[in-house]
């Protein structure tokens, strides 16, 4: 994740929309702050933080001015435990991403198998292929309009 930010990117990448309100509305204190941040940090990286440190100091500031929360509560949050483990279900329930299963391994390992991975076809060398199949089945649309995270 990039540290530094333009405030016209700032503004277009980090402010919440829509229901991104109803979604943190319930919240209160770290928790409020915490899991706006994970809800534009997803869309921005198609992945959570694995620590505060990766998140932009002015994205927290403008998050923090955004839910009426003093950015210090950040140290407040926790990123390990429950709380954590919901608001990461809730973000991925909000982009339509589900957690990789059993059976999502089992289709790609078939797909590689059969006509993407035969020699000379499209996954043979194993690059754009794997890809092209994530697209195609795992990878919704982000909610922007700008393509997948």
């Amino acid at each position: 994740m990039r540290q530094e930010w333009s405030t016209e990117d700032l503004i277009g990448s980090w402010t919440l929309v829509g229901d991104d309100w109803r979604r943190v509305g319930n919240k209160t204190g770290a928790t409020r702050l915490g899991f706006g941040l994970l809800l534009r940090f997803f869309e921005i990286e198609a992945r959570f933080p694995d620590r505060p440190e990766e998140l932009p100091a002015v994205a927290v500031a403008y998050m923090a001015e955004q839910v009426k929360v003093d950015p210090g509560f950040l140290s407040e949050y926790r990123w390990s435990g429950r709380t954590i483990e919901y608001h990461r279900a809730q973000v991925r329930d909000a982009f339509g991403f589900r957690e990789f299963s059993r059976s999502d391994e089992d289709k790609l390992a078939a797909w590689l198998a059969g006509a993407g991975g035969s020699a000379g076809g499209e996954g043979a060398d194993r690059g754009p292929a794997p890809r092209a199949w994530q697209g195609e089945h795992l990878v919704p649309p982000c909610r922007s309009g700008r393509g997948p995270p």
